[in-house]
């Protein structure tokens, strides 16, 4: 049994991690630090000066924002400006109106927001936001994690304080021995909350199926065609109901989703495929709220080590999550749930972050089927050995050789994807 004090810690580290957010986490993060920067002036700016790490212009170029119908970084800034409060940080535009997207539209059109790359930079997440309205001017600036508020330009130092107090000697250091024996014996009522994920993720899919969001993947693996080719089977209905949530965040939903170490797609991709699992193989309640702890805990152990923002696709990170909870959901015990992130880590390592965009589900599904498929693997007693591969015999090892690759083997990578993604056209 874990003590309390750990316990404690634990529970304090996934709440911190999983929480609501409306939209991409990027596109909201720049529109929170507009926020921010726009209550400092005390007044509505009248220009607005955004400079951005790589990463962040990767994830916020192409992905719907919620409500607006519109894609891309000015409208986020316009309606930050305009309407967002800070206080709500993730959820940062909730308060949106018709009128309000009518200013905001206009406020581009005036061609008064100015975004651009962040230069000598090394921090993979940083967002600096310049408010400028007659003589004043006023900034706030976001750095390490999405909702990080840095108070200098020395950003730097705090950055580094910032991360070392996400990871503070108050935070346990995390195995996956520790997440499972945490998961699977931690009083009941010390772990209901994460019942939410449940609530907000899984009603997100159920509200994707009223419109059309995205390339629609999630409502098209119902169709007829595709159930000739799946089933209706608890696989289809997996793949569905995660692939419709991500449809409609992706295209611009004003659905809120409980997201997992500064993502909506990893907290949806942790969530929905555990819950539909549990609920089609009938699995108790306790099991539900055992396995989704199990899967987001593990998420977040090994988002430690790759960082919020990498070149290393996030449904990968969370898909492991997924496949474990799903893996004590069919019974598997700890030995099983080590086999289970060894296969995924064979399958998927190396899929890249191309930025947040609506084909984001495609990977999400791909994800998600390694997912069931490693699970399955893993309780016939199979598992991929050390001789294959990047896989060690060392779960925690196996884990940190993934997360090796996406952090500091694929930097290249990352640069060339943005160049792509910045320089096409005829």
């Amino acid at each position: 049994m874990i003590d309390q004090q750990t316990r404690e810690r634990i529970i304090a580290l996934i709440q911190r991690e999983v929480v609501p957010a409306i939209g991409c986490t990027e596109p909201m993060c720049v529109a929170l630090c507009t926020a921010r920067a726009t209550e400092k002036l005390g007044c509505k700016p009248e220009h607005i000066t955004a400079l951005l790490s790589p990463n962040i212009l990767k994830n916020a170029m192409g992905v719907g924002i919620p409500g607006t119908g519109m894609i891309g970084l000015p409208i986020a800034i316009a309606l930050g400006a305009l309407i967002g409060k800070s206080e709500y940080k993730l959820e940062v535009l909730k308060d949106l109106t018709p009128q309000a997207l009518q200013t905001g539209k206009k406020f581009i059109a005036d061609d008064r927001i100015d975004i651009r790359l962040k230069e000598n930079i090394n921090e993979k997440l940083y967002v600096e936001i310049i408010c400028q309205a007659g003589q004043q001017q006023a900034s706030a600036i976001i750095a390490g994690s999405h909702t990080n508020f840095v108070e200098s330009e020395e950003w730097a130092t705090t950055s580094q304080q910032a991360k070392q107090q996400d990871h503070t000697p108050s935070s346990p250091t995390l195995s996956l021995r520790l997440v499972y024996d945490f998961a699977t014996t931690a009083p009941l009522d010390e772990i209901r909350f994460i019942e939410d994920t449940r609530k907000y993720n899984m009603n997100a899919a159920r509200e994707a199926l009223k419109g059309n969001y995205g390339h629609n993947l999630g409502k098209t693996i119902d169709r007829p065609l595709s159930k000739g080719i799946f089933g209706n089977t608890i696989f289809s209905h997996i793949i569905s109901r995660t692939a419709s949530a991500c449809d409609a965040r992706m295209g611009g939903a004003m659905i809120p989703v409980m997201s997992n170490s500064g993502s909506g797609n990893q907290g949806i991709c942790a969530t929905n495929p555990v819950c539909v699992y549990a609920k089609e193989n009938e699995n108790t309640h306790e099991e539900l709220i055992r396995a989704l702890t199990l899967s987001h805990l593990t998420a977040i152990y090994i988002k430690q080590s790759l960082g919020t923002l990498s070149a290393l696709c996030g449904c990968v990170v969370a898909s492991i999550g997924s496949s474990v909870g799903i893996t004590y959901l069919m019974g598997g015990d700890y030995s099983r749930v080590c086999a289970s992130v060894k296969n995924m880590i064979a399958n998927l390592t190396g899929m890249i972050c191309d930025g947040a965009k609506p084909s984001c589900s495609l990977k999400i599904t791909s994800g998600v089927s390694t997912a069931i498929l490693s699970a399955l693997l893993s309780m016939e007693g199979k598992c991929v050995t050390s001789e294959e591969g990047i896989v060690d015999d060392c779960v925690d090892r196996s884990i940190h050789n993934l997360t090796s690759i996406g952090a500091d083997g694929m930097g290249v990578t990352d640069d060339l994807v943005l160049h792509i993604m910045t320089s096409k056209g005829c």
